[in-house]
This record gives C-alpha cells, sequence and structure tokens, in this order.
C-alpha cells in the first residue's frame, strides 16, 4: 500500500510520536511510506524516523512562484498528491487536515484526518479554522478521535459527518515505558506520596489536588505530595501550598526530563485537569502499575480507567470525592497494589504500540478500497 502521511513539524510532542509510530510500523511492514512535514521551517524530526520512510520536508520543496507562500505550499501539497497517486493519504493536527482536505479536492483518493485534541476545549483553533473543519471534514473518508468524548463532540459540532466517518484510536504507550518497567521493575518503596505532572496552568486544575490532598494530610503525617511541572501559575500555587501549612509536606518539583523515574518513585499518581485531549501520564502511570485517581474530565480518562475499573474515577469538581478516592488508596497498600496491577495489565494489553497499529492497520484497509464521498 502508498501511504502518504502529512503532520505539521516534527517536534517533541505527542502527535508527533504518534505519527512516527505510525509511519515506522507501516514502512516495517513492506509498505511505500512517504512523510511530509508542511511546516515550512521544518527539516529534521524530533523522533527516530525509520531510513525505510521517505522523508519529504514542503520548505524545500516550494515552487519559485511570484504568489503568496500560502498558496505556493497549497500548490505543492496537491502536487505532491497527484505525484505520488497513493492508495491512502493521513492527516494530523486540525491545521493540516484541512489544507490536505482542500489540496485534495477532486483528486478521489482516500483522505483520513485525525484530531489529536478534544475539540470542544481546543485552543489552537481560532474561529476561522473551526468553520473550515466543520466545511471539510465530511469529504474526508473517516475522521479519527483519541477518546469517545472526542468523537461525540465531533459529531455535535460536524452533524454532516455520518457516524460511520468517526472512528476512535487511541495513542500508543511509548514503547521506551515498557521497556524501563521491564528494565527496572517499578517498586514504589521511597516514602509514600502522591504524583502529579503536567503544565502549571489552569487546565492541569493542580488547585484542586493542592486543596484536595490538605484535607486528607493532617490525618497522614507520613505523606506528601509532589507535582512536577512548570508554567504560569507556578507562583499562585506555591502561594496557595504555603497558605495551607504543609510546605514541607507539598513540593513543586519543577520540570523533570525523566518523568517515568518520577512515577516509578510515588505510591499514587492524580490527574486533576479540567479537561485533557489525551492525557498520556495516566496511561504511562497505569502502565508502570501505579494506582491512579483521576477526574472525570473530558477527554481520555474514562476511556483508559474503563469506566473506573482500573482507576478511581471521580466527578469533576468535587472535593469530597476526590479526598476520599486518595485516602482510600493511601490507606490501603494492598489495595494500591492489586489496582496499579490490574492497571497495567489492562493498559498494556489494550493501548501497546502494536494493539494500536493493529487499529490503523484496519482503517487504511477500509478506507483504500472505498471512494471518498463526493
Amino acid at each position: 500500500m502508498r501511504i502518504l502521511f502529512f503532520v505539521g513539524a516534527m517536534n517533541a510532542g505527542g502527535a508527533e510520536r504518534v505519527a512516527a509510530t505510525l509511519v515506522n510500523a507501516w514502512a516495517a511492514q513492506g509498505h511505500q511510506v512517504m512523510f511530509v512535514a508542511t511546516h515550512l521551517q521544518a527539516r529534521q524530526s524530533f523522533y527516530p524516523i525509520d531510513r525505510a520512510v521517505h522523508t519529504h520536508w514542503l520548505g524545500k520543496h516550494l515552487p519559485r512562484l511570484p504568489l503568496p507562500r500560502i498558496v505556493r505550499k497549497w500548490w505543492a501539497i496537491r502536487k505532491l498528491v497527484k505525484q505520488q497517486r497513493p492508495d491512502v493519504v493521513v492527516s494530523f493536527l486540525t491545521n493540516v487536515n484541512v489544507t490536505v482536505l482542500a489540496c485534495t479536492c477532486g483528486l478521489k483518493v482516500p483522505v483520513i484526518v485525525s484530531e489529536r485534541t478534544n475539540p470542544l476545549h481546543s485552543q489552537s483553533a481560532g474561529a476561522a479554522l473551526k468553520r473550515l473543519r466543520r466545511w471539510l471534514y465530511p469529504y474526508a473518508q473517516a475522521v479519527v478521535a483519541q477518546t469517545e468524548d472526542s468523537r461525540q463532540a465531533l459529531q455535535r459540532l460536524i452533524p454532516r459527518l455520518r457516524p460511520t466517518q468517526l472512528a476512535v484510536l487511541p495513542n500508543p504507550l511509548p514503547d521506551a515505558v515498557l521497556e524501563v518497567t521491564r528494565s527496572q521493575p517499578v517498586t514504589h518503596t521511597v516514602a509514600p506520596h502522591v504524583v502529579a505532572l503536567g503544565r502549571l496552568a489552569s487546565p492541569k486544575g493542580f488547585d484542586q489536588l493542592i486543596r484536595v490532598f490538605a484535607t486528607v494530610a493532617a490525618s497522614r503525617p507520613e505523606w506528601s505530595l509532589h507535582i512536577y511541572g512548570d508554567g504560569p501559575l507556578k507562583g499562585s500555587l506555591q502561594q496557595q501550598v504555603d497558605q495551607t501549612g504543609l510546605a514541607t509536606r507539598i513540593h513543586l518539583k519543577g520540570r523533570t526530563d525523566q518523568p517515568w523515574q518520577a512515577l516509578g518513585k510515588a505510591q499514587v499518581f492524580a490527574l486533576s485537569s479540567l479537561y485533557e485531549g489525551f492525557p498520556n501520564v495516566l496511561l504511562e502511570a497505569m502502565a508502570m502499575g501505579l494506582p491512579c485517581v483521576t477526574v472525570d474530565c473530558p477527554s481520555g480518562p474514562r476511556d483508559m480507567s474503563d469506566q473506573g475499573r482500573y482507576a478511581r474515577l471521580v466527578p469533576s469538581k468535587d472535593d469530597e470525592a476526590f479526598a476520599q478516592a486518595l485516602a482510600e488508596l493511601m490507606d490501603d497498600a494492598a489495595l494500591r497494589g492489586a489496582l496499579g496491577q490490574r492497571a497495567a495489565q489492562w493498559v498494556v494489553q489494550r493501548y501497546r504500540s502494536e494493539a494500536v497499529v493493529a487499529q490503523w492497520d484496519a482503517l487504511l484497509n477500509q478506507v483504500s478500497l472505498v471512494q471518498p464521498q463526493p
């Protein structure tokens, strides 16, 4: 199969990691894969790309014509699709998706577009981009969401999408997480603490986590809370910590380039976000056998926990339920061990790279046999 894959740049990011995982897997299967970075300044990939994958940096191939750069970019994409004659085109990220759909109009090539955030909460899509998405997405052969919440959101936002056009395909677990757990078994034996990771910004809800931990900390003096990350709310969160009187037990640890090491030392992981696109850190914590408490925010925690079977799932903005779930895990080592073990088995089975790639393979085979809708 000839696969043409479009993404914006290839910096360090979740969408880029998944893109690299997919193209490498397809090349290993013997498919002819061309990987196109449409960002005009992109010149290299943060993630390794197999030599069997033909990489194409669009910025190097713009025609020298007396036209605006955006027009030359669209012209170059359309020309490339015509030249490559792919069996299927795959595109990641909203801005790239609408560009690719516009550029392939009338070419009768199946296009799969993938949203990488929850469209109801995406801060990167302005009004014009949302209008283009609503207009162009129905012309895709398939529209991929990462979670069921996101699929439902796309259906509401774009009523012209048929249910059969929508598919839910999650992010795969990074292979490196499984390698870490195999080579360095997680023991969680250091001083007991709850861990959280993320940008110190309002969508992550760390103010609630600090508030909730403070309510359960008094009767559990041996426990502490470690929050890894940096961001605009660092000062106000530190002030909140100081006001609790628990500055020696609630630690803003700053940014870390070893998140799995931080997870491996903890006894409980907590996710307090107001919303997510696909919370990879929750998936990775579960894969490492860490018992998790997560708010039932859109989108991802409900899917990843299988409706709360493999993590404690609490209603959003419910401090009491959050505190109760934390306390139960903090007080019961056997419960922590059992929940963590079951979580690891569940997510490794469902989200390992081979399982997710197989779902993508099935979708490719399905759409490559079907002509796009007019």
